[in-house]
């Protein structure tokens, strides 16, 4: 997974800002942010896998309310294809 590191202020902070957000957690917190990063106060991962292998006649769509991509087919939305491989 995608992942970065967020170095706290120095002394003994109580709360921390998200970067992407803007908003305020508790240290010892954890969250998902706008996005789809799973964080806490010493950084974030990316939450979701990316498709980089599928078959031909399908197409990868992100859905960012669920944080994760959909594998379907071209012609047809409505069907599912198989995810061969992924990274992330």
């Amino acid at each position: 997974a995608h992942c970065f590191r967020v170095a706290l202020n120095p002394g003994k902070p109580t709360s921390c800002q998200d970067t992407v957000d803007k908003t305020w957690h508790v240290v010892g917190s954890s969250w998902r942010n706008s996005q789809c990063m799973d964080c806490s106060c010493g950084g974030c991962c990316q939450s979701f896998m990316t498709p980089i292998g599928y078959p031909d006649d399908c197409v990868s769509e992100f859905d960012p309310e669920a944080c994760e991509f959909k594998v379907h087919k071209k012609t047809d939305p409505s069907v599912a294809c198989p995810i061969f491989t992924a990274t992330g």
